[in-house]
């Protein structure tokens, strides 16, 4: 953390959780025996991770569970040396947001600029919405 780039407020429960889940392609969010939400993924053979989706349930959404999930994924991935591909904009906002979690982010791969990553986003809530 920097006075520039201060660390993501994330969801402080003890009984947060992320299970790999290689059944479905997603890492999921649990507190305790709770669903609350995942991350879609897909495994690349050069040993990087895709970032695809992330889901969060509706009774949860807008309280930092789909923050804190993708801070989780992204700890655990930076230190087991294991670098991502973030094709889903909510990771591309979050990577924008946070520069600092950048070094995870696959060699040769790189964020769409980010009003590009926030109109899909946009997009993305209003086709929910409908």
């Amino acid at each position: 953390m920097s006075a520039l780039h201060p660390d993501p407020a994330i969801r402080d429960d003890e009984r947060l959780h992320v299970v790999k889940n290689t059944d479905l392609d997603r890492y999921e969010l649990w507190r305790g025996e709770q669903f609350i939400g995942f991350e879609g993924f897909q495994d690349h053979e050069d040993g990087t991770v895709e970032l695809q989706h992330t889901i969060i349930g509706e009774q949860f959404g807008r309280q930092g569970y789909a923050r804190t999930l993708v801070t989780l994924l992204l700890d655990g991935f930076r230190a087991q040396g294991v670098a991502v591909r973030p094709t889903c904009p909510y990771v591309q906002d979050y990577l924008h947001r946070f520069p600092q979690y950048q070094d995870v982010i696959a060699p040769g791969v790189e964020l769409p600029p980010a009003q590009k990553v926030k109109e899909k986003r946009r997009r993305w809530a209003l086709h929910r919405a409908q």
